[in-house]
């Protein structure tokens, strides 16, 4: 039930566009067109909304993976106080609905002058990456004993050496998790581009193949194809991770 959308997706961006809705369906495409794929990702300048969203996921995976890490490991590994008010108090955070943040946040960044920029999509990543990823890291760093700490601290290590030579190091599987998520997350946001951006120089893929099918609404093979381009990417960085995304929400510190 779950893969026949994709499956449906796959073989109408390889079909003529009067296969497409026959009944019965037909789900080998005769013959197949690819075709369609060069004629989809000409029809708009794909290769800027490309560029658009590889700059968006990049830094916005970079930002995520390293504040929410260090955050989570001062959460997690050092002693100060109210540090479980605070933390309880970020945790609260996230019952909020986007929808309620969602105009003080475009309010807040029109006055800073950094409407239809990138800066609103990436500057957030630099803060903490996310509520979610700060808890998934602290509840898998507080799985690594504490004797690696106080070892370190025998030998005159520092808190920040403790994070970087021992927990980073070791914390392998839970960054991949947290880097899938990131990426996906990015690749696919709707949303925030479509409140941040306006010039059609700064699109990125998502709003792309909304402008598509607002400009070729009859052609579905075209469309088909281009959400099939879109698509891809996800599905090999997933079958690439899936093994890293396993081990990080099952292992433990002590796997080394």
């Amino acid at each position: 039930m779950f893969i026949i959308p994709f499956v449906w997706l796959v073989r109408s961006s390889l079909m003529d566009l009067s296969q497409i809705f026959t009944m019965p369906p037909e789900w080998i495409p005769k013959p197949f067109q690819w075709g369609n794929f060069h004629r989809a990702l000409t029809a708009l300048p794909f290769d800027v909304f490309f560029t658009n969203t590889m700059i968006i996921v990049v830094s916005v995976l970079v930002g995520t993976v390293i504040t929410s890490s260090i955050a989570a490991f001062g959460f997690s590994r050092i002693s100060w106080k109210g540090r479980d008010t605070v933390f309880a108090i970020l945790m609260t955070s996230m019952m909020l609905p986007f929808a309620v943040t969602m105009i003080p946040s475009f309010l807040g960044w029109q006055m800073l002058g950094f409407y239809d920029t990138f800066y609103p999509l990436i500057v957030p990543a630099y803060f903490g990456g996310g509520i979610f990823n700060i808890f998934l890291l602290r509840q898998f760093y507080l799985t690594i004993p504490r004797d690696f700490d106080e070892a370190a601290f025998v030998d005159g290590a520092s808190y920040f050496q403790i994070y970087s030579k021992i927990i980073f190091p070791l914390s392998r599987s839970a960054l991949i998790v947290v880097a899938l998520f990131s990426f996906l997350g990015s690749w696919n946001d709707f949303m925030g581009p479509l409140i941040y951006l306006k010039s059609d120089r700064l699109f990125t893929l998502a709003l792309g193949l909304q402008m598509f099918q607002g400009t070729y609404t009859a052609q579905w093979d075209l469309l088909m194809a281009a959400s099939a381009m879109v698509v891809i990417p996800c599905v090999i960085v997933f079958l690439v991770g899936q093994r890293y995304f396993l081990e990080g929400i099952t292992l433990t510190g002590l796997k080394g």
